[in-house]
């Protein structure tokens, strides 16, 4: 991957305009954050960037999650990596996961203090450890980058930075939708502010400072 582009991009929802228009390129080893208020259309810019770029490998991390509650997290981990597996393979790991696999998957969960919670169902996790589910996901899927939809909304301090330093190191291509400007500035490089619907900022981390950035709030 040399560079990915939205050009001229337009969304539309219920008949109203949500994105657009706009131009944005990604490069690689680029590591993006979009920034600004809630409904100011950042998740539908992911949301479309998934979609025209899923050919190309993009790894996904929803706001949502997409996780399965009724599943252990192990198993939640595991379905990042699926296609890299037959048929036969995945339903034997349903039941029966193998030592190879197990032993891939415990060390993210150790580094996101989870372990413990391997074989426990998803649904009985709290926010904060579900969330660290879908980034270890996110990692095991290898995907060629990472576009992110608040990735530790539902962490703090030290574990919000831990999630961010592992993600980073697995993906140095990303787009992250965050609202911690800090955090923003310290762990990624590029900052794209979202306005109704429009790029209103677009600028190296380097150059900015937390109150540019609260000015889109």
């Amino acid at each position: 991957m040399t560079s990915l582009a939205l050009t001229d991009l337009v969304a539309d929802y219920g008949g109203e305009r949500v994105i657009g228009p706009l131009d944005l390129t990604l490069a690689h080893g680029e590591r993006v954050s979009l920034v600004g208020k809630s409904g100011a259309g950042k998740s539908t810019l992911l949301g479309v960037m998934q979609q025209r770029w899923r050919h190309l490998g993009a790894a996904l991390m929803p706001q949502q999650l997409g996780l399965v509650p009724s599943l252990s997290v192990f198993h939640n981990v595991y379905m990042g990596g699926l296609a890299r597996h037959s048929t036969w393979y995945n339903l034997v790991t349903l039941a029966r996961p193998f030592r190879r696999d197990i032993d891939a998957i415990t060390p993210l969960l150790e580094r996101f203090d989870i372990a413990d919670k391997c074989w426990a169902p998803v649904g009985e996790l709290s926010g904060g450890q579900s969330q660290r589910v879908a980034a270890a996901r996110a990692i095991h899927q290898r995907g060629g980058f990472l576009l992110a939809d608040e990735p530790i909304s539902a962490l703090d301090g030290p574990l919000a930075e831990r999630v961010l330093t592992a993600l980073g190191e697995a993906y140095p291509t990303s787009v992250l939708a965050m609202h911690d400007v800090e955090l923003a500035l310290r762990f990624t490089d590029r900052v794209v502010g979202i306005a109704d619907g429009r790029i209103a900022l677009d600028e190296a981390t380097h150059r900015l400072n937390a109150r540019d950035l609260l000015e889109l709030y």
